[in-house]
């Protein structure tokens, strides 16, 4: 591997350790060599804290060494104000005279200004390194930036013959259908704690009374978010408990009682798109899909997502609620994980 890149995959390493706090930032890190020698290294941890290149330049021991020195970033350098100083302030004060950037940053108060102003002052810059690789990393940033919408992704749980839950009767006790083990439970918690906003159905909702929290890891608590038309969920269920801010997206009223918000969206066609025009609009990146079938099946048939995580477990239940068709899916990698599998895939 090119020293470039070995640089900047030590960028990108760094920039992981804010996945979860950083957002709505995107994920970045910054490492400053000299010769072949990091002398300093940061990352962004979270949203309105300092930046990547001023934690890895403010770490440099030897300071005379940074116009001697090249500075390594998976992201181009912001270069207006907001809630910090610009970073390309900072470089050109140090004298850093060579810049290594993974890639552009599509937000628009950047978006190429910050390289320009980098070589205007007589920096040397190279653009592209681990290009993808970058882009990957902070996947719901570009989405949202260049697609306007949040960076959605689905999941589920299905048996081995292809069901997502048994037919339940009407008046049956809301509790969930496990398919995926206790074990696995834990590793959809850090899941949650990774993305800004989780989202389920009316039916979701009334039948398993899912808290749709971080329990068993360790993070920030998604927003929560559940579809219910005519506000007709019952108050006693968990997703009402006021323990964190919860969005109920309905036809009938906009009020706040509490961390609940009652949002008005239009039920008709233009639904998921309305929810996710109010989501873009309050910054929200990214979108965590715990559904059921219907609203799974629906957001995939609308082309709202962006991946797939599908558990399979060892169960058969003969009927049921069939899985939900992912026609334009690409399967990106199988994970056995005990008896169990986890298929990952992407549109």
């Amino acid at each position: 591997m090119h020293s470039d890149e070995v640089y900047m995959q030590r960028c990108i390493e760094l920039a992981r350790h804010g996945l979860g706090t950083a957002a709505p930032n995107p994920m970045v890190g910054s490492v400053v060599v000299y010769g072949q020698e990091i002398i300093g290294e940061g990352y962004h941890r979270r949203f309105g804290d300092v930046h990547a290149e001023v934690r890895a330049i403010e770490s440099v021991a030897r300071p005379a060494l940074l116009p001697h020195s090249t500075l390594y970033v998976n992201l181009e350098p912001c270069c207006h104000h907001g809630k910090t100083p610009p970073c390309t302030d900072l470089i050109l004060k140090t004298g850093i005279k060579q810049v290594v950037i993974g890639t552009a940053d599509p937000f628009d108060s950047v978006a190429g200004k910050g390289i320009a102003r980098l070589r205007s002052h007589g920096c040397q810059v190279k653009v592209g390194n681990l290009k993808q690789e970058c882009r990957e990393l902070n996947k719901r940033f570009f989405t949202f930036h260049q697609h306007k919408r949040p960076y959605i992704i689905l999941k589920w749980a299905q048996t081995a013959d292809g069901f997502i839950d048994i037919e339940r009767m009407p008046g049956a006790a809301n509790r969930p259908t496990w398919i995926s083990s206790e074990r696995l439970r834990m590793l959809v918690h850090k899941w949650r704690s990774e993305e800004q906003s989780i989202l389920v159905g009316r039916q979701t909702a009334l039948k398993d009374n899912p808290r749709l929290n971080v329990r068993d890891w360790q993070g920030p608590q998604p927003l929560r978010m559940v579809l219910d038309k005519d506000l007709s969920l019952p108050p006693q269920l968990m997703l009402f408990d006021n323990s964190q801010p919860t969005i109920v997206f309905n036809q009938a009223e906009e009020k706040t009682k509490g961390l609940i918000r009652y949002v008005r969206v239009p039920f008709d066609h233009r639904l998921l798109e309305s929810v996710m025009w109010f989501l873009v609009a309050e910054g929200i990146q990214s979108v965590f899909v715990e559904g059921g079938r219907h609203l799974i099946q629906s957001l995939a048939d609308q082309d709202l997502w962006d991946e797939a995580r599908v558990f399979m477990g060892t169960q058969y239940f003969r009927r049921g609620v069939p899985a939900p068709t992912l026609d334009k899916a690409k399967t990106t990698s199988h994970i056995t994980i005990g008896e169990e599998s986890l298929f990952l895939m992407k549109r």
